[in-house]
């Protein structure tokens, strides 16, 4: 079956790698333009445009896959089926009409339609998450669903391992899927509208770690936003103290106070403490606290 890719994200990349792997190649990635990425805003690709350079992939970068000239492009792959994950783009008509599209969406849904449904999923204590597959429609994620897979979500999953888990997932839900549409036994079932909850994108506020929240909480926001994006401590004398691994624990002091204890730096807060594991002062490196006391003085409060 001749498809299409939609994607741009790391996880979209690796699922597409995978989708390769399984002999499932598509005749045509889409992705959007390169663009100026990180602190030195240096020019690069979205990282489903390497991934198909590497595979041979053909490949077309557009700033609005809407237009007529992407439309023609796709067009000209005669694709049978479009392949959407992790785009970033909202497909609109009439290209939804065009060309039939699966959905690889990394939430249970409806639980977390948006565009951060696996930082939501684990910023709000989820237990379990998972991967559906869904006929892309007009309204976000809200098509209906033909696969889903659950997976747990570890103690221990930050951002990285259970992103990659959940690409392994849909990977593989998309190559089932696509084997059942061949086979004329894709069923499609509709979302359950009332159990509907939104994964709006993380703002830049929630990167900071307050201590008057719980413990459980920031732990959870730690894990959600690490390695990628990044969570800090806005300590007394103005600085940022980067935290990059953190667990919550029993013992602890007044919240905002931040303990020494041997090796480790635990932050109080009004329930439980949060033990520091992994910091990153400003312009340095991250590295595990043990690390970090042998070259830094111990912070004493967080704001």
């Amino acid at each position: 079956m001749r498809t299409a890719f939609l994607g741009t994200s790391d996880f979209a990349a690796a699922v597409l790698r995978d989708l390769a792997a399984a002999d499932r190649a598509p005749a045509l990635v889409v992705t959007p333009p390169d663009s100026r990425r990180g602190r030195g805003r240096k020019p690069g690709s979205p990282p489903a445009a390497g991934a198909a350079r590497d595979l041979d992939i053909e490949l077309l970068q557009a700033g609005d896959v809407n237009d007529a000239d992407a439309r023609a492009a796709i067009g000209a792959a005669r694709p049978e089926l479009g392949l959407v994950c992790a785009f970033g783009q909202v497909v609109a008509e009439p290209l939804l009409s065009e060309l039939e599209m699966l959905n690889v969406h990394p939430s249970l849904l409806p639980r977390w339609r948006g565009a951060a449904p696996i930082e939501r999923a684990v910023m709000a204590g989820d237990e379990r998450t998972g991967v559906t597959i869904m006929r892309l429609v007009a309204e976000l994620d809200a098509g209906p669903v033909a696969l889903r897979e659950e997976t747990a979500i570890g103690s221990d999953d930050y951002h990285d391992v259970l992103s990659a888990r959940l690409a392994e997932i849909g990977a593989r839900l998309l190559v089932r899927a696509l084997e059942l549409r061949q086979a004329g036994g894709l069923e499609l079932s509709p979302q359950d509208e009332s159990l509907a909850t939104y994964a709006a994108k993380i703002d830049p506020t929630e990167r900071r770690l307050d201590p008057s929240e719980d413990a459980a909480a920031l732990a959870w926001r730690v894990r959600a936003l690490n390695p990628h994006i990044g969570t800090y401590l806005e300590l007394t004398d103005g600085e940022r103290l980067g935290v990059r691994r953190a667990r919550a624990v029993a013992d602890a002091p007044p919240p905002g106070e931040i303990k020494q204890r041997e090796d480790a730096l635990v932050l109080g807060t009004p329930d439980a403490g949060l033990e520091l594991q992994q910091v990153q002062a400003a312009g340095g490196r991250p590295m595990a606290v043990a690390e970090f006391l042998r070259g830094h003085p111990a912070p004493v409060r967080a704001v």
